[in-house]
Protein backbone atom coordinates (compact mmCIF):
# COMPACT_ATOMS: atom_id res chain seq x y z
CA UNK A 1 0.00 0.00 0.00
CA UNK A 2 1.60 3.46 -0.82
CA UNK A 3 2.33 5.88 1.56
CA UNK A 4 -0.71 8.65 2.59
CA UNK A 5 1.91 11.28 4.25
CA UNK A 6 3.06 13.31 1.76
CA UNK A 7 6.33 13.53 2.98
CA UNK A 8 7.52 10.23 3.71
CA UNK A 9 9.57 9.87 0.77
CA UNK A 10 11.05 13.36 1.84
CA UNK A 11 11.75 12.34 5.08
CA UNK A 12 13.15 9.02 3.81
CA UNK A 13 15.25 10.75 1.35
CA UNK A 14 17.01 13.34 4.16
CA UNK A 15 17.61 10.80 6.66
CA UNK A 16 19.00 7.92 4.45
CA UNK A 17 21.99 9.47 3.39
CA UNK A 18 24.68 9.00 6.18
CA UNK A 19 26.78 5.79 6.42
CA UNK A 20 28.86 5.22 9.34
CA UNK A 21 29.55 7.86 11.86
CA UNK A 22 29.80 8.31 15.55
CA UNK A 23 27.74 6.48 17.66
CA UNK A 24 26.33 7.71 20.44
CA UNK A 25 28.90 7.51 23.22
CA UNK A 26 32.13 8.75 21.15
CA UNK A 27 29.41 11.68 19.87
CA UNK A 28 28.69 12.28 23.51
CA UNK A 29 32.33 12.15 25.11
CA UNK A 30 33.52 14.79 22.49
CA UNK A 31 31.03 17.46 23.37
CA UNK A 32 29.81 16.07 26.76
CA UNK A 33 34.13 16.68 28.16
CA UNK A 34 33.60 20.31 27.41
CA UNK A 35 30.00 20.70 29.07
CA UNK A 36 30.89 18.54 32.33
CA UNK A 37 34.28 19.99 32.69
CA UNK A 38 32.13 22.78 33.99
CA UNK A 39 31.09 21.12 36.73
CA UNK A 40 34.92 21.63 38.04
CA UNK A 41 34.91 25.59 38.41
CA UNK A 42 30.73 26.47 38.02
CA UNK A 43 29.95 25.36 41.57
CA UNK A 44 32.52 28.05 43.17
CA UNK A 45 31.25 30.56 40.80
CA UNK A 46 27.43 30.23 41.35
CA UNK A 47 28.32 29.86 45.33
CA UNK A 48 30.60 33.20 44.91
CA UNK A 49 27.46 35.04 43.05
CA UNK A 50 24.95 33.47 44.19
CA UNK A 51 25.64 32.18 48.00
CA UNK A 52 23.32 29.66 49.40
CA UNK A 53 21.07 30.57 46.20
CA UNK A 54 23.72 28.66 44.19
CA UNK A 55 22.08 25.32 43.88
CA UNK A 56 18.69 26.87 43.06
CA UNK A 57 20.55 28.67 40.46
CA UNK A 58 22.04 25.61 38.95
CA UNK A 59 18.45 23.82 38.44
CA UNK A 60 16.98 27.10 36.76
CA UNK A 61 20.43 26.99 34.48
CA UNK A 62 19.15 23.23 33.67
CA UNK A 63 15.73 24.16 33.05
CA UNK A 64 16.87 26.67 30.63
CA UNK A 65 19.17 23.86 28.88
CA UNK A 66 16.11 21.19 28.63
CA UNK A 67 14.23 24.12 26.58
CA UNK A 68 17.24 24.91 24.02
CA UNK A 69 17.77 20.54 23.71
CA UNK A 70 14.29 21.60 21.61
CA UNK A 71 15.47 24.62 20.15
CA UNK A 72 18.81 22.55 18.80
CA UNK A 73 16.64 19.50 18.03
CA UNK A 74 14.89 21.59 15.36
CA UNK A 75 17.21 23.85 13.77
CA UNK A 76 19.46 20.79 13.23
CA UNK A 77 16.88 17.96 12.53
CA UNK A 78 15.48 20.76 9.63
CA UNK A 79 19.62 21.04 8.64
CA UNK A 80 21.40 18.23 9.65
CA UNK A 81 24.97 20.03 8.67
CA UNK A 82 28.16 21.13 10.40
CA UNK A 83 27.79 24.85 11.32
CA UNK A 84 25.56 25.14 14.53
CA UNK A 85 24.19 29.03 15.01
CA UNK A 86 25.91 29.87 11.31
CA UNK A 87 24.40 27.00 9.80
CA UNK A 88 20.92 28.11 11.35
CA UNK A 89 21.57 31.55 10.20
CA UNK A 90 23.04 30.79 6.74
CA UNK A 91 19.54 29.05 5.78
CA UNK A 92 17.13 31.46 7.11
CA UNK A 93 18.96 35.01 6.80
CA UNK A 94 22.16 36.71 5.47
CA UNK A 95 25.15 35.37 5.35
CA UNK A 96 26.62 38.25 6.80
CA UNK A 97 24.93 38.01 9.78
CA UNK A 98 25.81 33.74 9.83
CA UNK A 99 29.38 35.09 9.59
CA UNK A 100 28.97 36.61 12.97
CA UNK A 101 27.30 34.04 14.48
CA UNK A 102 30.71 32.10 13.18
CA UNK A 103 33.22 34.60 14.75
CA UNK A 104 31.41 34.35 18.12
CA UNK A 105 31.34 30.26 18.08
CA UNK A 106 35.04 30.70 16.44
CA UNK A 107 36.16 32.95 19.20
CA UNK A 108 34.01 30.54 21.93
CA UNK A 109 36.25 27.92 20.84
CA UNK A 110 39.67 29.55 20.98
CA UNK A 111 38.97 30.82 24.29
CA UNK A 112 37.67 27.60 25.51
CA UNK A 113 40.75 25.53 24.12
CA UNK A 114 43.09 28.16 25.85
CA UNK A 115 41.37 28.81 29.17
CA UNK A 116 40.99 25.11 29.70
CA UNK A 117 44.74 23.70 28.55
CA UNK A 118 45.72 26.45 31.02
CA UNK A 119 42.94 25.35 34.10
CA UNK A 120 43.95 21.30 32.96
CA UNK A 121 47.79 22.63 33.90
CA UNK A 122 46.72 24.44 36.94
CA UNK A 123 45.58 21.26 38.34
CA UNK A 124 48.36 19.22 36.87
CA UNK A 125 50.11 22.00 38.95
CA UNK A 126 48.73 20.83 41.86
CA UNK A 127 50.18 16.86 41.53
CA UNK A 128 53.54 17.70 40.00
CA UNK A 129 54.84 21.61 41.23
CA UNK A 130 58.00 21.78 38.58
CA UNK A 131 55.38 21.90 36.17
CA UNK A 132 55.43 25.16 33.96
CA UNK A 133 52.17 26.40 33.27
CA UNK A 134 52.52 28.58 30.64
CA UNK A 135 54.79 26.16 28.26
CA UNK A 136 52.47 22.93 29.31
CA UNK A 137 49.18 24.78 28.27
CA UNK A 138 51.19 24.99 24.52
CA UNK A 139 52.38 21.24 24.65
CA UNK A 140 48.68 20.28 25.51
CA UNK A 141 47.21 22.08 22.70
CA UNK A 142 49.84 20.68 20.19
CA UNK A 143 49.26 16.88 21.53
CA UNK A 144 45.20 17.62 20.95
CA UNK A 145 45.85 19.49 17.33
CA UNK A 146 47.93 16.29 16.40
CA UNK A 147 45.34 13.78 17.72
CA UNK A 148 42.52 15.83 15.38
CA UNK A 149 44.71 15.87 12.31
CA UNK A 150 45.08 11.88 12.86
CA UNK A 151 41.38 11.81 12.66
CA UNK A 152 38.22 12.20 14.26
CA UNK A 153 37.24 8.68 14.82
CA UNK A 154 40.92 7.91 16.49
CA UNK A 155 40.02 11.39 18.58
CA UNK A 156 36.77 10.11 19.64
CA UNK A 157 38.82 6.92 21.63
CA UNK A 158 40.62 8.97 23.69
CA UNK A 159 37.50 11.09 24.41
CA UNK A 160 35.51 8.20 25.44
CA UNK A 161 38.43 7.25 27.80
CA UNK A 162 38.23 10.76 29.61
CA UNK A 163 34.84 11.17 29.72
CA UNK A 164 33.91 7.82 31.35
CA UNK A 165 37.08 8.24 34.07
CA UNK A 166 35.23 12.12 34.63
CA UNK A 167 32.06 9.83 35.20
CA UNK A 168 33.31 7.63 37.49
CA UNK A 169 35.49 10.21 39.69
CA UNK A 170 32.49 12.72 40.29
CA UNK A 171 30.34 9.35 41.03
CA UNK A 172 33.42 8.42 43.78
CA UNK A 173 33.41 12.11 44.97
CA UNK A 174 29.59 12.04 45.79
CA UNK A 175 29.67 8.59 47.28
CA UNK A 176 32.79 9.30 49.25
CA UNK A 177 31.04 13.43 50.80
CA UNK A 178 28.30 10.97 51.04
CA UNK A 179 29.44 8.84 53.65
CA UNK A 180 31.77 12.06 55.05
CA UNK A 181 28.31 13.67 55.59
CA UNK A 182 26.30 10.89 56.86
CA UNK A 183 29.28 10.60 59.37
CA UNK A 184 29.29 14.41 60.37
CA UNK A 185 26.22 15.62 59.76
CA UNK A 186 24.72 18.63 58.00
CA UNK A 187 26.49 21.68 60.59
CA UNK A 188 28.42 23.33 57.61
CA UNK A 189 24.86 23.00 55.80
CA UNK A 190 23.04 24.69 58.27
CA UNK A 191 25.54 27.36 58.79
CA UNK A 192 25.45 27.87 55.36
CA UNK A 193 21.95 28.37 54.99
CA UNK A 194 21.92 31.11 57.42
CA UNK A 195 24.43 33.14 55.59
CA UNK A 196 23.11 36.31 54.12
CA UNK A 197 22.97 36.63 50.17
CA UNK A 198 26.63 38.19 48.90
CA UNK A 199 24.70 40.95 47.06
CA UNK A 200 22.39 41.70 49.51
CA UNK A 201 18.84 40.66 48.66
CA UNK A 202 17.96 37.10 47.01
CA UNK A 203 16.37 38.74 43.70
CA UNK A 204 19.93 39.59 43.35
CA UNK A 205 21.78 36.41 44.43
CA UNK A 206 19.73 34.64 42.06
CA UNK A 207 20.39 36.74 39.41
CA UNK A 208 24.06 36.89 39.66
CA UNK A 209 23.88 33.49 40.68
CA UNK A 210 21.95 32.24 37.53
CA UNK A 211 24.40 34.40 35.36
CA UNK A 212 27.72 32.78 36.58
CA UNK A 213 26.10 29.12 36.56
CA UNK A 214 25.51 29.83 32.84
CA UNK A 215 28.89 29.22 31.99
CA UNK A 216 27.97 25.39 33.07
CA UNK A 217 26.53 25.03 29.86
CA UNK A 218 29.33 25.84 27.89
CA UNK A 219 29.56 23.15 25.26
CA UNK A 220 26.35 22.87 24.24
CA UNK A 221 26.53 23.98 21.20
CA UNK A 222 29.61 21.82 20.05
CA UNK A 223 27.47 18.80 18.81
CA UNK A 224 25.94 20.79 16.46
CA UNK A 225 29.40 21.89 14.63
CA UNK A 226 29.98 18.20 14.24
CA UNK A 227 26.96 17.03 13.45
CA UNK A 228 27.87 15.54 10.00
CA UNK A 229 30.53 13.38 11.40
CA UNK A 230 27.78 11.68 13.19
CA UNK A 231 25.33 8.45 12.76
CA UNK A 232 22.14 9.19 12.34
CA UNK A 233 19.82 9.80 15.15
CA UNK A 234 22.67 10.37 17.65
CA UNK A 235 22.61 14.15 17.72
CA UNK A 236 19.18 14.75 19.67
CA UNK A 237 20.65 11.87 21.91
CA UNK A 238 23.76 13.97 22.40
CA UNK A 239 21.83 16.90 23.61
CA UNK A 240 19.88 14.79 25.96
CA UNK A 241 22.83 13.22 27.82
CA UNK A 242 24.68 16.85 27.83
CA UNK A 243 21.43 17.85 30.10
CA UNK A 244 21.14 14.86 32.21
CA UNK A 245 25.39 15.58 32.88
CA UNK A 246 24.94 19.01 33.54
CA UNK A 247 21.13 18.71 35.40
CA UNK A 248 22.69 16.68 38.03
CA UNK A 249 26.41 16.87 38.85
CA UNK A 250 26.14 20.58 38.33
CA UNK A 251 23.55 21.35 41.18
CA UNK A 252 24.99 18.43 43.21
CA UNK A 253 28.03 19.57 43.48
CA UNK A 254 27.26 22.84 44.54
CA UNK A 255 25.07 21.23 47.21
CA UNK A 256 27.68 19.29 48.02
CA UNK A 257 30.29 22.09 48.49
CA UNK A 258 27.91 23.72 50.72
CA UNK A 259 27.49 20.82 53.21
CA UNK A 260 30.96 20.58 53.97
CA UNK A 261 33.08 23.62 52.81
CA UNK A 262 31.70 27.21 54.77
CA UNK A 263 30.80 30.08 52.06
CA UNK A 264 33.24 32.42 53.32
CA UNK A 265 36.01 29.97 52.07
CA UNK A 266 34.81 29.08 48.65
CA UNK A 267 36.25 32.03 46.94
CA UNK A 268 40.10 30.87 48.55
CA UNK A 269 39.60 27.33 46.33
CA UNK A 270 37.34 28.90 43.30
CA UNK A 271 40.15 27.18 40.77
CA UNK A 272 40.73 23.43 43.06
CA UNK A 273 36.91 23.72 44.94
CA UNK A 274 36.57 19.56 43.61
CA UNK A 275 39.80 18.71 45.20
CA UNK A 276 39.36 20.92 48.08
CA UNK A 277 35.96 18.88 48.44
CA UNK A 278 38.02 15.80 48.06
CA UNK A 279 40.72 16.18 50.44
CA UNK A 280 37.69 17.39 53.12
CA UNK A 281 35.91 14.24 52.37
CA UNK A 282 38.28 11.53 51.89
CA UNK A 283 41.59 12.95 51.99
CA UNK A 284 44.69 13.78 50.13
CA UNK A 285 44.42 10.34 47.97
CA UNK A 286 40.56 11.42 46.60
CA UNK A 287 41.93 15.09 45.64
CA UNK A 288 44.85 13.44 43.53
CA UNK A 289 42.06 11.69 41.60
CA UNK A 290 39.97 14.84 41.61
CA UNK A 291 42.53 16.82 40.35
CA UNK A 292 43.84 13.97 37.89
CA UNK A 293 40.38 14.00 36.33
CA UNK A 294 40.67 17.79 36.24
CA UNK A 295 43.30 17.94 33.99
CA UNK A 296 41.92 14.46 31.70
CA UNK A 297 38.60 16.31 31.27
CA UNK A 298 39.61 19.82 30.64
CA UNK A 299 42.37 18.23 28.47
CA UNK A 300 39.51 16.75 26.79
CA UNK A 301 37.17 20.54 26.40
CA UNK A 302 40.57 21.11 24.23
CA UNK A 303 40.07 18.46 21.78
CA UNK A 304 36.40 19.26 21.56
CA UNK A 305 37.67 22.60 20.67
CA UNK A 306 39.62 21.68 17.85
CA UNK A 307 37.12 19.22 16.48
CA UNK A 308 33.68 21.39 16.61
CA UNK A 309 35.97 24.50 15.09
CA UNK A 310 37.23 22.37 12.13
CA UNK A 311 33.56 21.20 11.87
CA UNK A 312 32.56 25.01 11.96
CA UNK A 313 35.18 26.27 9.46
CA UNK A 314 35.03 23.21 6.69
CA UNK A 315 31.97 24.29 6.34
CA UNK A 316 31.93 28.25 6.20
CA UNK A 317 35.16 27.97 3.71
CA UNK A 318 32.55 25.26 1.65
CA UNK A 319 30.17 28.35 1.80
CA UNK A 320 33.41 30.70 0.40
CA UNK A 321 33.26 32.61 3.97
CA UNK A 322 36.88 31.85 4.10
CA UNK A 323 39.87 31.11 1.43
CA UNK A 324 39.70 27.87 -0.31
CA UNK A 325 42.96 26.24 0.57
CA UNK A 326 41.43 25.43 4.04
CA UNK A 327 39.65 22.57 2.50
CA UNK A 328 42.67 20.47 1.76
CA UNK A 329 43.25 17.29 3.03
CA UNK A 330 45.96 14.99 4.30
CA UNK A 331 46.16 11.05 3.74
CA UNK A 332 44.51 10.81 6.73
CA UNK A 333 41.12 12.65 5.42
CA UNK A 334 41.37 15.71 7.53
CA UNK A 335 41.73 19.05 6.80
CA UNK A 336 44.72 19.86 8.24
CA UNK A 337 45.10 23.46 7.45
CA UNK A 338 41.83 24.24 9.54
CA UNK A 339 43.59 23.03 12.45
CA UNK A 340 46.81 24.14 12.24
CA UNK A 341 44.99 27.94 11.91
CA UNK A 342 43.13 27.32 14.57
CA UNK A 343 46.29 25.65 16.89
CA UNK A 344 47.73 29.12 15.45
CA UNK A 345 45.44 31.57 16.78
CA UNK A 346 45.04 29.75 20.05
CA UNK A 347 48.71 30.27 20.68
CA UNK A 348 48.83 33.65 19.54
CA UNK A 349 46.20 34.10 22.13
CA UNK A 350 47.95 32.62 24.72
CA UNK A 351 51.17 34.24 24.61
CA UNK A 352 49.14 37.70 23.91
CA UNK A 353 47.37 37.16 27.28
CA UNK A 354 50.11 35.27 28.96
CA UNK A 355 47.69 32.74 29.78
CA UNK A 356 45.79 35.25 31.89
CA UNK A 357 42.06 33.16 32.81
CA UNK A 358 40.00 36.54 33.31
CA UNK A 359 41.32 38.12 30.26
CA UNK A 360 40.12 34.96 28.23
CA UNK A 361 36.66 34.75 30.55
CA UNK A 362 35.41 38.07 29.12
CA UNK A 363 35.87 36.21 25.69
CA UNK A 364 34.42 33.38 26.30
CA UNK A 365 31.18 34.14 28.50
CA UNK A 366 29.72 36.77 26.17
CA UNK A 367 30.89 34.49 23.46
CA UNK A 368 29.34 31.20 23.98
CA UNK A 369 26.23 33.23 25.43
CA UNK A 370 25.62 35.21 22.23
CA UNK A 371 26.24 32.00 20.17
CA UNK A 372 23.17 30.34 21.72
CA UNK A 373 21.39 33.54 21.76
CA UNK A 374 21.63 33.64 17.81
CA UNK A 375 20.87 30.06 17.83
CA UNK A 376 17.29 30.78 19.51
CA UNK A 377 17.54 33.40 16.66
CA UNK A 378 18.05 30.87 14.18
CA UNK A 379 15.03 28.79 14.83
CA UNK A 380 12.49 31.42 15.22
CA UNK A 381 13.68 32.78 11.76
CA UNK A 382 13.43 28.78 11.23
CA UNK A 383 10.00 28.50 11.80
CA UNK A 384 8.70 32.23 10.39
CA UNK A 385 10.64 31.71 6.79
CA UNK A 386 11.35 27.82 6.22
CA UNK A 387 8.27 26.55 7.94
CA UNK A 388 7.80 24.04 5.10
CA UNK A 389 11.23 22.23 5.71
CA UNK A 390 10.29 19.18 7.10
CA UNK A 391 12.15 18.41 10.57
CA UNK A 392 11.72 15.44 13.21
CA UNK A 393 10.65 17.24 15.81
CA UNK A 394 9.27 21.27 16.49
CA UNK A 395 10.01 23.22 19.67
CA UNK A 396 7.13 25.39 20.88
CA UNK A 397 7.29 29.23 20.12
CA UNK A 398 7.28 29.65 23.94
CA UNK A 399 10.28 27.25 24.41
CA UNK A 400 11.88 29.29 22.09
CA UNK A 401 11.04 32.78 23.08
CA UNK A 402 12.02 31.95 27.06
CA UNK A 403 15.20 30.27 26.21
CA UNK A 404 16.19 33.44 23.99
CA UNK A 405 15.18 35.68 26.72
CA UNK A 406 16.67 33.61 29.18
CA UNK A 407 20.28 33.89 27.87
CA UNK A 408 19.98 37.68 26.93
CA UNK A 409 19.15 38.08 30.83
CA UNK A 410 22.39 35.62 31.78
CA UNK A 411 24.45 37.93 28.96
CA UNK A 412 23.01 41.05 31.10
CA UNK A 413 23.82 39.62 34.34
CA UNK A 414 27.35 38.72 33.21
CA UNK A 415 27.88 42.29 31.67
CA UNK A 416 26.78 44.27 35.22
CA UNK A 417 29.07 41.61 37.46
CA UNK A 418 32.41 42.01 35.05
CA UNK A 419 31.40 45.49 32.22
CA UNK A 420 35.58 45.35 31.93
CA UNK A 421 34.98 41.31 30.27
CA UNK A 422 32.89 43.39 27.51
CA UNK A 423 35.52 45.85 26.14
CA UNK A 424 38.39 42.52 26.53
CA UNK A 425 35.46 40.78 24.08
CA UNK A 426 35.41 43.25 21.34
CA UNK A 427 39.53 43.54 21.28
CA UNK A 428 38.91 40.00 19.78
CA UNK A 429 35.71 40.01 18.11
CA UNK A 430 36.01 43.19 15.75
CA UNK A 431 38.95 42.04 13.90
CA UNK A 432 37.50 38.38 13.95
CA UNK A 433 34.11 40.09 12.06
CA UNK A 434 36.66 42.49 9.90
CA UNK A 435 38.87 39.24 8.40
CA UNK A 436 35.22 37.35 7.63
CA UNK A 437 33.15 40.36 5.97
CA UNK A 438 36.40 41.09 3.92
CA UNK A 439 36.44 37.77 2.83
CA UNK A 440 32.54 38.80 2.18
CA UNK A 441 32.98 41.84 0.35
CA UNK A 442 35.67 40.87 -1.49
CA UNK A 443 34.67 41.29 -4.77
CA UNK A 444 33.55 44.52 -3.65
CA UNK A 445 37.25 45.37 -2.51
CA UNK A 446 38.95 44.06 -5.92
CA UNK A 447 36.49 46.42 -7.82
CA UNK A 448 37.43 49.10 -5.96
CA UNK A 449 41.15 48.06 -5.99
CA UNK A 450 41.12 47.57 -9.88
CA UNK A 451 39.34 51.14 -9.78
CA UNK A 452 42.26 52.60 -8.61
CA UNK A 453 45.05 50.48 -10.52
CA UNK A 454 43.39 51.99 -13.51
CA UNK A 455 43.24 55.21 -12.73
CA UNK A 456 46.82 55.29 -11.10
CA UNK A 457 47.90 53.41 -14.27
CA UNK A 458 46.12 56.23 -16.92
CA UNK A 459 47.46 58.57 -14.78
CA UNK A 460 50.96 57.11 -14.73
CA UNK A 461 50.79 56.06 -18.33
CA UNK A 462 50.21 60.14 -19.29
CA UNK A 463 53.10 60.64 -17.42
CA UNK A 464 55.13 58.07 -18.95
CA UNK A 465 54.18 59.09 -22.11
CA UNK A 466 55.02 62.81 -22.35
CA UNK A 467 58.27 61.99 -20.74
CA UNK A 468 58.87 58.79 -23.29
CA UNK A 469 57.64 62.04 -26.22
CA UNK A 470 60.17 64.62 -24.23
CA UNK A 471 63.02 62.03 -24.23
CA UNK A 472 61.92 61.06 -28.29
CA UNK A 473 62.30 64.66 -28.81
CA UNK A 474 65.19 65.01 -26.80
CA UNK A 475 66.94 62.43 -28.88
CA UNK A 476 65.71 64.08 -32.43
CA UNK A 477 66.85 67.17 -31.39
CA UNK A 478 70.17 65.84 -30.36
CA UNK A 479 70.37 63.50 -33.24
CA UNK A 480 69.60 66.60 -35.60
CA UNK A 481 72.85 68.05 -34.69
CA UNK A 482 74.73 67.97 -38.75
CA UNK A 483 78.00 67.01 -39.39
CA UNK A 484 80.16 68.06 -42.03
CA UNK A 485 83.04 65.95 -43.50
CA UNK A 486 85.09 67.64 -46.26
CA UNK A 487 86.61 65.55 -48.72
CA UNK A 488 88.53 65.94 -51.64
CA UNK A 489 87.22 62.79 -53.44
CA UNK A 490 89.43 60.22 -51.03
CA UNK A 491 89.24 56.40 -51.27
CA UNK A 492 86.24 54.81 -50.05
CA UNK A 493 88.04 53.43 -47.28
CA UNK A 494 88.73 56.33 -45.69
CA UNK A 495 85.10 57.52 -46.59
CA UNK A 496 83.70 54.63 -44.66
CA UNK A 497 86.53 55.19 -41.84
CA UNK A 498 85.07 58.68 -41.41
CA UNK A 499 81.97 57.19 -41.29
CA UNK A 500 82.26 54.69 -38.94
CA UNK A 501 83.95 57.37 -36.83
CA UNK A 502 80.87 59.58 -37.14
CA UNK A 503 78.68 56.48 -36.17
CA UNK A 504 80.33 55.74 -33.02
CA UNK A 505 81.52 58.84 -31.76
CA UNK A 506 78.65 61.66 -32.46
CA UNK A 507 75.50 61.86 -31.69
CA UNK A 508 74.08 62.43 -35.45
CA UNK A 509 71.60 60.79 -38.10
CA UNK A 510 72.70 63.43 -40.76
CA UNK A 511 76.23 63.75 -42.62
CA UNK A 512 77.28 66.39 -45.50
CA UNK A 513 79.97 65.08 -47.24
CA UNK A 514 81.37 68.34 -48.78
CA UNK A 515 83.88 68.71 -51.50
CA UNK A 516 85.35 71.88 -52.74
CA UNK A 517 86.43 72.49 -56.17
CA UNK A 518 87.12 75.49 -58.77
CA UNK A 519 84.95 73.69 -61.30
CA UNK A 520 82.11 70.55 -61.50
CA UNK A 521 84.38 68.83 -63.72
CA UNK A 522 87.36 68.47 -60.59
CA UNK A 523 84.32 66.62 -58.74
CA UNK A 524 86.26 62.87 -58.51
CA UNK A 525 83.62 60.47 -60.61
CA UNK A 526 83.49 57.72 -58.50
CA UNK A 527 82.82 60.19 -55.28
CA UNK A 528 78.74 60.18 -56.09
CA UNK A 529 78.40 56.49 -56.02
CA UNK A 530 80.54 55.97 -53.55
CA UNK A 531 78.24 57.97 -50.80
CA UNK A 532 75.21 56.37 -52.40
CA UNK A 533 76.38 52.74 -51.06
CA UNK A 534 77.85 53.96 -47.91
CA UNK A 535 74.30 55.82 -47.44
CA UNK A 536 72.80 52.03 -48.06
CA UNK A 537 75.61 50.79 -45.49
CA UNK A 538 74.39 52.79 -42.73
CA UNK A 539 70.72 53.48 -42.72
CA UNK A 540 71.09 55.22 -39.42
CA UNK A 541 72.97 58.24 -41.16
CA UNK A 542 71.58 60.39 -43.66
CA UNK A 543 74.88 61.24 -45.74
CA UNK A 544 74.23 63.95 -48.20
CA UNK A 545 76.53 65.24 -51.00
CA UNK A 546 77.50 68.78 -51.60
CA UNK A 547 79.46 70.23 -54.32
CA UNK A 548 80.81 73.49 -53.26
CA UNK A 549 82.21 75.97 -55.95
CA UNK A 550 85.02 77.88 -54.54
CA UNK A 551 88.23 77.76 -52.65
CA UNK A 552 88.62 75.20 -49.45
CA UNK A 553 89.89 77.82 -46.56
CA UNK A 554 88.84 79.85 -43.18
CA UNK A 555 86.46 82.23 -45.05
CA UNK A 556 84.90 79.15 -46.70
CA UNK A 557 84.55 77.17 -43.20
CA UNK A 558 83.41 80.51 -41.61
CA UNK A 559 80.56 80.81 -44.53
CA UNK A 560 79.34 77.67 -43.81
CA UNK A 561 78.90 77.72 -40.34
CA UNK A 562 76.77 80.43 -40.49
CA UNK A 563 74.58 79.09 -43.37
CA UNK A 564 74.37 75.94 -42.30
CA UNK A 565 73.94 76.57 -38.69
CA UNK A 566 76.51 74.37 -37.95
CA UNK A 567 79.41 74.95 -35.57
CA UNK A 568 83.01 74.45 -37.17
CA UNK A 569 83.67 71.82 -34.44
CA UNK A 570 81.53 69.54 -35.91
CA UNK A 571 83.27 70.42 -39.25
CA UNK A 572 85.83 66.92 -40.06
CA UNK A 573 88.77 66.93 -42.53
CA UNK A 574 90.96 64.33 -42.70
CA UNK A 575 94.83 64.28 -42.12
CA UNK A 576 96.41 67.23 -44.58
CA UNK A 577 99.97 66.78 -45.54
CA UNK A 578 103.05 69.72 -45.41
CA UNK A 579 101.76 71.55 -48.61
CA UNK A 580 98.39 72.43 -46.95
CA UNK A 581 98.05 76.05 -46.91
CA UNK A 582 96.26 76.21 -43.23
CA UNK A 583 96.72 75.61 -39.70
CA UNK A 584 93.90 73.72 -37.57
CA UNK A 585 93.83 76.87 -35.57
CA UNK A 586 93.26 78.85 -38.64
CA UNK A 587 90.30 76.81 -39.47
CA UNK A 588 88.25 77.74 -36.48
CA UNK A 589 87.88 74.51 -34.69
CA UNK A 590 87.66 71.73 -37.67
CA UNK A 591 88.62 68.33 -36.26
CA UNK A 592 90.54 65.57 -38.06
CA UNK A 593 89.03 61.76 -38.08
CA UNK A 594 91.14 60.26 -40.17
Amino acid sequence: MASKDPQAKTRKTTTAHKHGGLKELPATALCGNDITSSVLYVSALSIIAGGKWACLSLLIVAAVLFLFRGIYAEVVGALPLNGGAYNALLNTTSKRWASIAACLTILSYMATAVISAGEAMHYAHGLWHGLNIFWATIFLMTIFMVLTIIGIQESSRVSVGIFLFHLASLTLLVAVIGIYLSRNGLSVLLLNMDTPPPSGSVPKALFYGFAAALLGISGFESSSNFVEEQAEGVFPKTLRNMWVAVSVFNPLMAFLALAIVPIGEVGAHQEDLLAHMGNLAGGQWLSYIVSIDATLVLSGAVLTSFIGVTGLIKRMTLDRVLPQFLLRTNRCGTTHWIILVFFLLAISVHFITQGEIGALAGVYTISFLSVMALFGIGNVLLKVKRARLPRPSRAPWPVVLLGIAAVLVGLAGNYLSNPEYFWVFLQYFIPTVLVAFVMLGRIGLLKVCLYFIRRISQTIAGITSSLAKGLHDKIDEINSQQIVFFTRGDSINNLNEAMLYVRNNEHTNSVKVVTVVEDEKDVPPRLKKDLEFLDEAYPEIDIEFVVHIGEFGPKLIKKLSKEWNIPANFMFIASHGDHFLYGLAELGGVRLII
